[in-house]
């Protein structure tokens, strides 16, 4: 199984929230997820980030491949860390 750490998007129209989840890469976007690893607000004022670190070490340990975007809110999560 190809597993990814990425986006899925709730919210409203217009107004994103976003979770950051590990699934399988053959799921829809919003499909289902195996463990949720945090959340990250972009229309909040500073944007809202919280992801536990160490799950996500643990899954690209075991092969998880991260998305583009994903990687980018991780990197600067560890930035303010």
């Amino acid at each position: 199984m190809a597993t990814v750490i990425r986006l899925q998007r709730g919210g409203r129209k217009k107004r994103p929230f976003y979770s950051i989840i590990v699934t399988d890469s053959r799921n829809r976007r919003d499909g289902a997820a195996i463990e949720k690893l945090g959340y990250y607000n972009p229309c909040s004022q500073p944007e809202q980030i919280h992801i536990d670190l160490e799950r996500v070490h643990a899954w690209t340990e075991k092969g998880a491949q991260v998305s583009d975007r994903v990687a980018g809110i991780i990197r600067s999560a560890q930035a303010a860390a």
